[in-house]
């Protein structure tokens, strides 16, 4: 196998499965991908709130949304974005619902946006350039985005502050125009950063499906697409090389990996490098008529009923390689698990034969930010991501310079925060207020928050607030909980809860602690199905900051061991909050602070002048 010189990008990675931080990369690799990341963002900087040329930028950015809930949201907040000038104009913003009924997976929401497409455009979409960025799940692993939506989570930098959107559509900048007409798939949670020649382009020209691909190690393999690829007789390393890919491994053991040539071995040890790597997946592109063969399929099997994989089901079905072994790999077969094994080899046989071009990037990285441990990790630790992308420590916020111990700080983005208030380590603080008196521990999540009380707020906490409206009264509840704490673990009876862990502890313990009775009526929707995520739990409260009070008490109590009742509240689960969410009011919120920061500055240039 050939070697690839350039893998040092994979220093920089967290690699959470791995149980451990690779250390930082190394020049030159790390300055070219900070240069190429900057020169898109000033490129898309430049196209922000201007209308775009004809194919200077997308025909369409479409948006999964899981529910009409989460398609309302979405279009609330791309309406605001429009109206401010974060986003080129004269492009196609769209909001695409899955139907109602059973989960269809990112593979069935695509054949859905497919059928969106042709309703809206006809024949026109034919000769379009398409991005579809997959954002319709709930956010359980990162709840502070569960309101609002994945793909407008905010990341620390940029005036006005850059959400996941901008950063997509900023790190894609230059594939339209160098993009035959079709879709590119890509996921709300994720960040591809590239670096290649100057004179060169990530070109999506060739018929069939063509996916990026990303030097890795056989642990991150593991969790990833992996490619098997057609063999190469250039020997020049090159940060762009086009490829063929032979077939696509979803998710496979190491042995598989090995089993199927899918592993290389650089040549040259001096390098340092982890003796063996592969080469994972992160975007792919269809082109129109692999699009269309799939719309019609969708057509004519009307509704679908199991949970398709766009990556899994659809890219191991391509390529001279593929065999129909795959689409039985599941045990214990139930109803549904049969249909979906009978829908995998339709699609199958529909796509198989089907060409898989791979595009490699040798000097790349991916990031997933899809995870509480993650999002502080990448947020205030993270040397590489940091550098890469010019994240700060204080993004758009109101508040002193934070002292950098170490590479480790805290991050506060779109805040305003009281001089004599304290943020340790390893936290991250976005969209809140906090007063003189707060205090709050390493490694925590603080969300949409308003506390000026005195407060401290343990390590490893999560806290973020809703605005809900209520039979027609806008109220307040603040989900509190660990930052380690598994919101989809279930229990399938009461008996069982104590399986579940609340902050480190027994999940009965702290109902014990509430006063709460161990009741199905504590749990809302799937009664077989009991979770943190949908345990009625939290309180309900009049006023913004008195929620956040209530539920800082309840967290409190459990580290206490003191009993702090809540039988006088109304109180709902996660699942409910978002039911009752009012959009309006938390984007009002945040635009009240953006506002006072905007002022702030403007007052502190007047007085340096």
């Amino acid at each position: 196998m050939r070697a690839v010189p350039g893998r040092r990008y994979l220093e920089g990675f967290c690699w959470f499965r791995e149980g451990v931080a690779m250390a930082a990369a190394v020049a030159p690799v790390g300055v070219a991908l900070r240069e190429a990341t900057q020169r898109k963002l000033r490129r898309f900087s430049e196209l922000r709130g201007k209308p775009v040329a004809a194919g200077e930028f997308w025909d369409i950015v479409a948006v999964t949304a899981a529910d009409e809930k989460q398609e309302l949201a979405y279009k609330q907040q791309l309406s605001e974005k429009l109206k401010k000038k974060e986003l080129p104009l004269g492009v196609q913003y769209h909001v695409f619902v899955d139907p109602a009924g059973a989960k269809i997976g990112n593979g069935g929401s695509t054949l859905c946006a497919l059928r969106c497409l042709e309703k809206l455009y006809g024949d026109k979409w034919n000769s379009f350039t398409i991005l579809l960025i997959h954002s319709g799940g709930y956010s359980q692993r990162l709840p502070n985005a569960s309101a609002l939506g994945k793909i407008f989570t905010a990341l620390p930098f940029g005036n006005p502050i850059y959400q996941m959107l901008e950063l997509k559509l900023a790190m894609y900048i230059d594939f339209p125009s160098h993009m035959n007409p079709g879709i590119l798939v890509t996921c709300a949670d994720d960040i591809e950063l590239y670096s290649i020649g100057e004179c060169e382009f990530i070109r999506f020209d060739k018929p069939g499906f063509t996916a990026l691909a990303h030097p890795s190690s056989l642990t991150v393999g593991t969790t990833h697409g992996v490619f098997v690829l057609e063999p190469f007789n250039d020997l020049e390393y090159r940060d762009l090389e086009y490829r063929c890919c032979h077939r696509f491994l979803h998710k496979p053991s190491i042995e598989k990996m090995h089993q199927f040539d899918a592993v290389y071995r650089p040549d040259t040890p001096s390098l340092k490098l982890d003796s063996e790597y592969v080469y994972t997946d992160s975007l792919f592109y269809m082109d129109h008529k692999s699009a269309k063969k799939l719309l019609d399929f969708y057509e004519k099997i009307g509704t679908l009923n199991c949970e398709i994989d766009a990556y899994g089901d659809f890219l191991q079905a391509l390529g001279p390689g593929a065999t129909v072994e795959y689409t039985r790999n599941t045990s214990n077969v139930t109803k549904e698990e049969a249909e979906l094994i009978d829908m995998r080899q339709r699609i199958f046989h529909l796509l198989k034969g089907t060409s898989l071009n791979v595009v490699v990037l040798n000097n790349s990285r991916f990031y997933h930010i899809g995870t509480t441990e993650e999002y502080l990790f990448h947020f205030t630790s993270d040397s590489s991501l940091k550098s890469e992308l010019g994240l700060q420590s204080i993004a758009f916020s109101i508040f002193p310079v934070i002292p950098e111990c170490s590479g480790n700080t805290s991050c506060i983005i779109q805040s305003v925060l009281d001089s004599r208030c304290s943020v340790a380590a390893g936290s991250v603080v976005e969209y809140s207020r906090l007063g003189p008196d707060v205090s709050v521990g390493e490694n925590c999540i603080i969300s949409g928050c308003h506390i000026m009380t005195t407060a401290v707020l343990p390590a490893y906490s999560f806290l973020c607030s809703l605005s809900l409206k209520m039979n027609g009264h806008l109220k307040y509840s603040t989900m509190a909980f660990g930052v380690q704490d598994n919101l989809k673990k279930n229990a399938k009876t009461l008996s069982d809860l104590k399986l579940l862990q609340f902050f480190g502890v027994c999940f009965l313990s702290c109902l014990d602690i509430w006063n709460l009775k161990v009741t199905e009526e504590l749990f809302s929707g799937n009664k077989t199905c009991l979770s943190l995520w949908n345990a009625r739990i939290f309180p309900v409260c009049s006023s913004l900051s008195d929620s956040v009070t209530t539920s800082l008490k309840m967290l409190n109590a459990i580290q206490n061991k003191s009993a702090f009742s809540l039988n006088n509240y109304t109180l709902l689960s996660i699942e409910e909050m978002l039911v009752y969410k009012d959009v309006e009011d938390m984007i009002t919120y945040r635009e009240q602070i953006f506002l006072e920061i905007t002022l702030n500055r403007k007052q502190s240039d007047l007085e340096t002048s």
